[in-house]
């Protein structure tokens, strides 16, 4: 805000006074006016599965998913070349990588995984441990103006507890195109790729959690 001496305005007479205040706090209320941001989310919606699970399955503890500072919390990342910027008016719901562990534990929930998830906040011990960190989740553009293709990259790493010893390392990608250069159809995309990248990993942590839990 522009500061307003009310010594320069006693030497304005007439209207000229109520015109130039009115401007002047009409500047501050545009200044004062924040842009409006519409806010979206990805992953699934339901609880997902609920019930008793066998007593086979194996217990593994996810550590804290890690993502590059770029596109850590809630803004959207876009990638053109060698630029990169925000998508302007939209903003994830919560932090990425808050949306993107939950959708991982909802992946591991079916009644038909061998392997049971156990998050941060469980004491329950584990049979082994899954490491994952995201390394890429932008959006990025061929060309100024079309439509965008988002890439999700993440490498996993599956643990022997309790000593942390790596038993299998996989490094995983996933590219889905926007059906058009919206918001609406990027967030979608978003939402596709991360459920076919946690389809993946679930895949290869439940061919391999057994072997890490008999690891010593």
């Amino acid at each position: 805000m522009i500061p307003v001496s009310m010594s320069s305005l006693r030497r304005l007479t007439g209207p000229g006074v109520g015109a130039a205040l009115a401007l002047a706090m009409g500047g501050c209320a545009l200044l004062s006016t924040p842009d409006p941001v519409q806010l979206y989310r990805f992953g699934p919606l339901d609880g997902g599965y609920v019930g008793e699970r066998s007593m086979e399955t194996v217990q593994v503890s996810l550590r804290r998913i890690e993502f590059p500072d770029s596109v850590s919390g809630q803004r959207i990342l876009a990638v053109t070349g060698n630029e990169a910027a925000y998508l302007a008016g939209a903003r994830w719901v919560a932090d990425a990588e808050q949306l993107y562990a939950q959708s991982l534990e909802m992946a591991f929930s079916s009644d038909r995984s061998g392997v049971r998830l156990i998050g941060g906040r469980e004491l329950t011990r584990a049979d082994a441990g899954l490491d994952v960190d995201i390394t890429t989740f932008e959006t990025r553009y061929a060309t100024p103006g079309a439509a965008p293709t988002v890439v999700i990259s993440a490498r996993a790493r599956l643990l022997a507890m309790p000593a942390r010893t790596v038993v299998s390392e996989q490094v995983f990608s996933v590219s889905q195109p926007a059906s058009d250069n919206r918001v609406g159809a990027i967030v979608s995309a978003y939402d596709a790729a991360t459920q076919d990248l946690n389809e993946q990993i679930v895949a290869w942590v439940e061919a391999n959690a057994a072997r890490a839990a008999s690891a010593d």
